[in-house]
């Protein structure tokens, strides 16, 4: 195990190392000068001099690379061109936020697609079988903002009983908080649902053809064990990597919904800071993106060992 840690390591870090520069170097091409958005109106020449020399604008590519990779490694993000406020301030207000809409997507997700998908690989060809499979291809072709208007006219406008949009910290009122996140987390829920409850049939139906789950079924026990105990654990591997690419997804910030649902998350604020030309916070939000990413896969390669005895030895 520990090897194997300080293998993915090894392969992770130059990794993360190269999207720090791709997200630097791709950034510096886009349009617009920050040090002429910081001077304001009048755009005085001194100002703009003094701006260049502060931001380092007036360094090559390199070293202005080098300044914000080492401010970077003491936690400096750099600062917002509109609000003047650290990037580092403002990823740790949203990601809160976006972190607990993830969270509660990820575990509706899982709630309603692993045991669907299951039982429609166990009763393969019967009418649960076509329900299920027509429910996903419905959950995977529906557009998340139009679900979510749907279900705001429905559960807000008619019945009244959930918030149509705002945020509500849990801090404050855990009761407000869950209604308010209910709604959005269930939209992005049912999506990702549709694509586990797909990938754990098929792996399912891979699985019980296999010779040793035949082989368990031969010495007398029972459908549940064999489908549980035996099948199951073996088919979680495809979907614990499926499982790491979505949970990065909803941290990334989903930013139709947020939208929708006037969410102060991750996908709100990188979508202010395109508008505003916030280059700094685009800078941030994409670099803790790609780290978030980066993790989880590493966190997915070590959820194999639990699931999978046989990559133990």
């Amino acid at each position: 195990m520990l090897r194997f840690l300080v293998q993915r390591l090894a392969t992770l870090l130059p990794t993360l190392v190269f999207v720090s520069m791709l997200i630097f170097g791709l950034q510096q091409l886009l349009p617009g000068d920050p040090a002429l958005i910081l001077a304001g109106e009048e755009q005085d020449p001194s100002v703009i001099a003094h701006l260049r020399e502060k931001l380092h604008l007036d360094e090559p590519l390199p070293v202005r690379y080098a300044y914000w990779i080492g401010g970077v490694l003491q936690g400096d993000l750099g600062e917002s061109v509109r609000t003047q406020q650290p990037v580092l301030d403002l990823v740790l207000e949203k990601l809160p936020v976006t972190l607990q809409l993830g969270l509660m997507a990820f575990v509706i997700a899982l709630g309603i697609g692993l045991p669907a998908g299951v039982v429609s690989a166990v009763a393969r060809g019967s009418w649960w079988d076509t329900l299920t499979s027509a429910l996903a291809l419905s959950g995977l072709s529906t557009p998340n903002f139009w679900l979510g208007i749907l279900l705001i006219m429905l559960f807000s406008v008619h019945l009244g009983w959930l918030p149509a949009s705002g945020y509500v910290s849990p801090f404050e009122d855990l009761a407000a908080n869950m209604a308010a996140m209910l709604m959005p987390a269930f939209v992005l829920g049912t999506g990702i649902a549709a694509v586990f409850m797909r990938h754990t049939r098929s792996a399912m139906l891979q699985v019980l053809s296999a010779d040793y789950v035949r082989t368990a079924r031969a010495k007398g026990l029972g459908e549940r064990v064999v489908v549980l105990t035996h099948a199951l654990r073996n088919a979680l591997v495809p979907v614990i990597t499926l499982g790491a690419l979505e949970l990065g997804a909803l941290l990334s910030g989903a930013v139709l919904t947020e939208q929708v649902f006037t969410i102060p998350g991750f996908g709100k604020l990188i979508v202010d800071a395109v508008f505003n030309r916030d280059y700094a916070v685009v800078q941030g939000v994409v670099l803790v993106t790609a780290t978030v990413y980066i993790t989880l896969n590493l966190l997915a390669d070590l959820a194999y060992f639990a699931v999978n005895p046989r990559l133990r030895t």
